[in-house]
């Protein structure tokens, strides 16, 4: 049984397992990738969103928006909202459920990891000079550029569609997400906080939800300007 609900939940589960999973590859003590740096981070993160466009089609949305910041944008852009609820509802709990899956992925990992925001880094963002004027601005950047690009691609659920949204998250996150970490997409960020906040993580600290608008409202207001554009066009 297929669905638009399962499959904006199943793919989005995927994309934070494998975009999650390779920060935690990269951070986590005693880890085989640990240490891997920035290169691999951002690779690992635009492998994760070309396979999980494909595991969202396959399971029944062929829009494979995975993203609220992409499902704003696109009510912006067609004036139809009638999904935009469904749609972001099934992205959060995927996200919390895939950031779940990446906590149980190196569970033995946590606990001999002694820095607190290494744990915190591999469910969510933090700024690297934070700074809420810049950070929102980053965000707001990032994600306006990510709808623009997108929405020159033409239908992304086919072909070679789903490899190009991959290599424009891999851009943005090369040229780009130095400053906050490239959000870009408040599921990814606020689903795996809340799982930061539940989960029984070893030795975990604080979820930092001081700074958890922005990884959100950033992204969102720069897709509704990234939609506005694109209705110009």
């Amino acid at each position: 049984m297929t669905s638009t609900f399962l499959g904006e939940f199943v793919g989005t589960a995927v994309l934070i397992y494998l975009g999650n999973g390779v920060v935690a590859n990269v951070l986590l003590k005693g880890s085989k990738g640990e240490n891997g740096g920035w290169i691999v981070i951002t690779a690992g993160w635009a492998f994760a969103v070309t396979m999980a466009i494909y595991v969202s089609t396959k399971f029944g949305s062929p829009a494979a928006h995975l993203n609220p910041a992409v499902t704003v944008a696109e009510g912006v852009k067609t004036g139809d909202w009638s999904n935009a609820a469904s749609f972001i509802l099934a992205q959060m709990l995927g996200a919390i459920v895939g950031s779940t899956l990446v906590w149980i992925q190196y569970l033995p990992h946590w606990a001999i990891t002694e820095d607190k925001g290494l744990k915190l880094a591999c469910h969510c963002n933090a700024p690297a000079v934070r700074s809420v004027v810049p950070n929102f601005l980053a965000e707001f950047l990032a994600t306006a550029l990510l709808i623009i690009v997108i929405g020159s691609f033409g239908s992304i659920e086919t072909g070679l569609g789903p490899f190009n949204v991959g290599l424009l998250v891999w851009a943005i996150g090369l040229s780009l997400g130095g400053s906050t970490g490239y959000a870009i997409n408040p599921a990814r960020d606020l689903g795996p906080r809340i799982a930061h906040a539940i989960l029984p993580i070893a030795g975990k600290g604080s979820s930092d939800w001081s700074y958890s608008w922005i990884p959100v409202a950033g992204p969102i207001a720069g897709a509704a300007v990234g939609g506005l554009i694109l209705t110009m066009i």
